[in-house]
């Protein structure tokens, strides 16, 4: 086109690029805020990864040590020293599967599901409060924005049976 000039993108501008862009700086900030209040709730006394290990496991009872490793995004050696931690303070247990025999599943025990939901209550209550700032339409296009990210981020992961 004759005489048309190059429209320069904003970085508000709605494509994927500007939406990955937008994604990959928010999200630091929120994990940050949200590691910092699971900190108060859980005393310090697990890591993050740690944390991660324990909500990853309540969403998927009898995961692998591989899937667990591989949602947190560390080796499974890595992984298998920080799942025996939690063993040790008798907050989740290995089971071995009865159809591959080298395979052990993970589970919760009663404290490590005490300790998880305890913290994601208080924690969940605190982010909450910031959230109230927010006017009911805002919070509606926020919720809708999750989900959204959600679906479109969502990455299967290793069943557990």
């Amino acid at each position: 086109m004759i005489g048309a000039r190059a429209v320069k993108k904003s970085p508000t501008d709605t494509d994927a690029a500007s939406c990955a862009r937008r994604i990959l700086e928010i999200v630091p900030e929120v994990m940050r805020q949200v590691r910092s209040e699971m900190r108060r709730e859980t005393g310090e006394t697990l890591s993050v990864p740690q944390f991660r290990m324990l909500a990853f496991l309540g969403r998927n009872e009898g995961a692998s040590l591989s899937a667990v490793a591989s949602f947190i995004g560390v080796a499974d050696a890595t992984a298998s020293a920080a799942v025996e931690r939690l063993v040790r303070r008798g907050l989740v247990v290995r089971e071995g599967d009865p159809h591959e025999r080298r395979r052990v599943r993970l589970h919760l025990t009663g404290s490590g599901t005490t300790l998880l939901e305890r913290a994601r209550t208080r924690t969940q209550r605190r982010v909450s409060a910031r959230l109230a700032t927010l006017g009911v339409a805002e919070l509606a296009h926020l919720a809708h924005g999750l989900d959204l990210l959600r679906r479109a981020l969502s990455v299967p992961v290793e069943p557990t049976s």
